[in-house]
């Protein structure tokens, strides 16, 4: 193997066109275009995500080469995120990422997307520490809560996972009952910031390592239309109070099931991935769960929380290394999962 080997990693698996150039474990440029379309739509739209990827992606693969100050004619391999996502968002990267790669003939690495959110952690600036095997990893998304068991880069083991909603979808749902822009994780997190807990949420009963956040969504519409019936100003009297309650009861729901799978594994390393690890309240009650459990924790740089290439890259390069390249046939899987 050479001395240094360059990757060009490709992420397109929702709403964010992103390019990364690895050498090694080092990451050379992280390029995110953001879709700021979808705002007005107060989600995701298919359609316009797939059409604005083809936009995007020439440009910031461009811009990720110039970044690196690297040429096509350097790289070593073109990996893609393969899935999970949206199908069309999945296809644009996919077949940019396999005609470039066969016209400058070198390998292909289809990655998956919830396995290359885990091992972001092994960035060489990710953090501070990198964690050892095996760790477990709560990765926590706008369309993903699980409960990861990571035996090495890539044997990993679903202990749990949401059976209906995932939890950045009940923080978002929650955003527009409250009258919030899309994205809305964010901005409950910044209104948290200046509340109190004072409103109480009953949390879901879920067997096991599983969650469930539907219920949570139902239980707060109904306390937010009783409350305005009552006093229309409801809402904007005490939205950082609201804010604070439900971020708290989602911070306790994840922790209640963290603490279970560390109980019964014996497993006292613990990270977090995805983008809802972004969140201020997840990230204190982790730092705090050091001290008071004896846990040690690993948390992400913010730029490595949301969907973003530097994390395919990363994983690309851990396949490379063993060799696992894909050919030509390889094709997108909206449903991939993490242990896929």
């Amino acid at each position: 193997m050479l001395d240094k080997t360059y990757i060009l990693a490709i992420e397109s698996s929702c709403d964010d066109t992103s390019a990364s150039v690895i050498c090694n474990e080092q990451i050379l440029s992280n390029i995110v275009a953001n879709q700021e379309i979808h705002s007005k739509y107060g989600g995701v739209v298919p359609e316009l995500a797939s059409r604005a990827h083809q936009q995007n992606i020439v440009p910031v693969v461009h811009a990720a080469l110039k970044e690196a100050n690297i040429t096509k004619e350097n790289l070593n391999a073109i990996a893609f995120t393969q899935g999970p996502g949206l199908m069309g968002s999945l296809l644009v990267g996919a077949s940019f990422a396999k005609s470039m790669a066969l016209a400058l003939n070198v390998p292909l690495l289809a990655i998956n997307h919830m396995q290359a959110h885990i091992l972001a952690h092994f960035i060489d600036d990710a953090s501070d520490k990198k964690p050892t095997f095996p760790f477990l990893c709560l990765t926590i998304s706008g369309g993903h809560t699980q409960i990861v068991k990571v035996n090495n880069y890539f044997d990993m083991e679903i202990l749990g996972e949401t059976i209906d909603d995932a939890v950045g979808e009940a923080y978002d749902k929650t955003a527009k009952i409250l009258g919030l822009p899309y994205p809305g994780g964010p901005l409950i997190d910044k209104h948290a910031q200046t509340g109190n807990p004072v409103f109480t949420f009953t949390k879901p009963k879920v067997k096991e390592h599983h969650f469930s956040f539907s219920g949570l969504k139902t239980a707060i519409l109904y306390f937010i239309q009783k409350q305005v019936k009552e006093n229309p100003n409801f809402i904007q009297e005490n939205l950082n109070d609201i804010c604070a309650s439900v971020q708290n009861t989602i911070a306790e729901i994840l922790m209640d099931k963290l603490k279970k799978a560390v109980k019964e594994t014996g497993i006292k390393q613990v990270a977090i991935a995805g983008g809802v690890s972004a969140n201020s309240e997840i990230r204190k009650r982790l730092t705090n769960a050091q001290t008071h459990f004896g846990w040690s924790c690993y948390i992400p740089k913010f730029e490595y929380t949301t969907d973003n290439a530097a994390m395919i890259a990363i994983t690309a390069y851990q396949k490379y290394k063993l060799g696992l390249y894909n050919n030509q046939s390889v094709t997108a899987n909206p449903r991939l999962k993490v242990n896929s």
